[in-house]
């Protein structure tokens, strides 16, 4: 495996979290903001930031995959939220457990989440930006 997940000593712990990850390789992928649209276009989960959570995993999934990589490969995640509130964050944790539990991953690599006012359109409620190591 390219990556290493690590939690330091001194650092709070949080469960399916991890602050460093370590990847050694030659080839990185850069997956460009994914939104909860479906491959017509669509907006998926209007109004719903867990299911939107969740469409937006199924497409990290897909454009790795087309870069011949997986979750397991994958060393940061850069979540961005529309009109982020702190108590959002079950509706969001409860989409990403979905996704794991679709998708079989099994740990997640150092993310960041950052509000914002809006994405690209109205009703986007989130947006990832995804970095893998090969």
């Amino acid at each position: 495996m390219t990556v290493s997940l690590i939690n330091p000593d001194g650092h709070v712990q949080v469960p399916d979290y991890h602050h460093v990850a370590v990847a050694t390789g030659t080839r990185q992928v850069h997956v460009a903001g994914q939104v909860s649209w479906n491959g017509d276009g669509e907006l998926v989960a209007p109004g719903d930031l867990t299911g939107q959570v969740v469409q937006v995993y199924r497409n990290v999934a897909t454009s790795l995959a087309a870069a011949g990589a997986t979750f397991d490969d994958v060393v940061r995640i850069t979540w961005y939220a529309a009109g982020w509130k702190r108590e959002m964050y079950d509706a969001f944790a409860a989409g990403v457990e979905q996704a794991a539990k679709e998708l079989g991953i099994t740990a997640t690599p150092p993310a960041s989440l950052i509000g914002v006012e809006v994405l690209f359109e109205p009703g986007i409620l989130v947006e990832a930006e995804v970095t893998a190591v090969l």
